[in-house]
């Protein structure tokens, strides 16, 4: 069998293609069961022992600390953005970094339901840059502080949580970490509550984890819907609706292989971690050292996860970049396209990116240049 091409979609993204086989292995039968995992009862022994090992080996990869719960919940990254103030802001204020175009979602959403404050902004970089800490406008009274930290359509990311304390803040901070969870650790004691579609590095669509803090349970809105508020949840175990099995399973699955993984010497966590910065390092010194393309991110928080680039100068054309997508194809190289937003390329290497992939990529680039340069 040829390999399979190597997929750069930002999501639902490149899954490992051992948890891939195991799923199609177990479609019709799980395990002896006689069932697939979609159609079983989400709360059958069967499904509730999947449910508790995808847990517990989360909780384990990322080192949650036991003050927090750990819930399995539906509607996307994009419907925490009301989800969360919802439970947080309790119709006071909340204090917003927009670092791109995720975390202005964010904001926009979050003034439905509280005083939302713009604390500090890169727009004036054109999201190409993260606007420091110590510059942000903190409000001493706000329920929460927000930052997305990594901007899958811009390409920035926060390489290190800001400390809140050390800013003069008592507020928790939330974090949007859709685009980067598990690529890295979560230092928790700088962390209130944190969530994230799982169709980047962990699973399919449909599934989204929350991380929450269990001194923020129990401060939900009368209007929040009661399958949204993070204590009614939390309390059912992820279990107060149907929750999205077959995504849990899958998702368990990924978190199997990731604590399996091992790459430099490491294992899990830290040793994805080291892949995705020998990914990252090695797709961004071609960037640099080219003179036809182009990374526009400052280099201190460009994203390990998602690269955005672009044709530079005169080699900025439509026809030049449709060129170069078109080629990419035949070589198997896909969804190399940059969102409509901002357009040109962007190639999102998440966990379950081989460095084949990012070394086929590179390669691309200079045939490219070689050939249109």
């Amino acid at each position: 069998m040829s390999r399979r091409p190597f997929n750069f979609s930002a999501g639902p993204a490149v899954l490992p293609e051992e948890v891939l086989q195991q799923v199609a292995a177990e479609m019709l039968d799980w395990q002896g069961s006689g069932m697939s995992v979609m159609e079983m009862s989400h709360r059958g022994a069967e499904f509730t022992s999947i449910a508790a090992a995808a847990e517990s080996d989360l909780r384990e990869l990322l080192q949650v600390p036991a003050n927090f719960r750990i819930l399995f919940m539906q509607g996307g990254g994009l419907a925490e953005n009301a989800i969360v103030p919802m439970n947080l802001a309790r119709g006071g204020k909340v204090d917003v970094v927009v670092s791109g175009s995720w975390s202005k979602k964010s904001a926009d959403e979050a003034k439905r339901y509280a005083d939302v404050s713009v604390v500090a902004s890169g727009s004036e970089s054109k999201f190409t840059a993260l606007p420091a800490p110590s510059a942000w406008q903190l409000r001493g009274d706000a329920a929460y502080v927000h930052i997305c930290s990594n901007e899958t359509i811009d390409g920035v990311e926060f390489h290190e949580l800001p400390d809140l304390k050390a800013l003069g803040s008592d507020a928790p901070l939330v974090i949007d970490c859709s685009s980067h969870q598990l690529s890295r650790s979560i230092d928790w004691s700088r962390v209130g509550l944190a969530f994230g579609g799982a169709q980047k590095n962990i699973g399919p669509a449909g599934l989204t984890l929350v991380f929450v803090r269990e001194d923020l349970l129990g401060h939900a809105m009368a209007i929040c819907p009661s399958a949204f508020d993070f204590k009614v949840v939390a309390e059912a175990k992820s279990m107060y609706n149907t929750p999205p099995t077959f995504g849990i399973y899958v998702a368990g699955l990924v978190f199997q292989w990731l604590k399996r993984f091992s790459y430099a010497g490491k294992t899990g966590v830290a040793a994805i971690e080291q892949r995705n910065i020998d990914k990252a390092q090695l797709l961004y010194a071609a960037l640099d050292a080219s003179t036809m393309f182009e990374n526009r991110v400052a280099a201190d928080c460009r994203s390990r996860m998602n690269v955005p680039f672009y044709l530079s100068g005169k080699f900025n054309t439509e026809t030049l970049t449709q060129a170069f997508l078109t080629g990419a194809k035949e070589r198997q190289l896909l969804q190399l396209k940059g969102h409509k937003s901002v357009g040109g390329m962007r190639a999102s290497i998440y966990n379950a990116m081989p460095l084949e992939g990012v070394q086929a990529l590179v390669a691309y680039l200079k045939d490219f240049e070689a050939q249109y340069g």
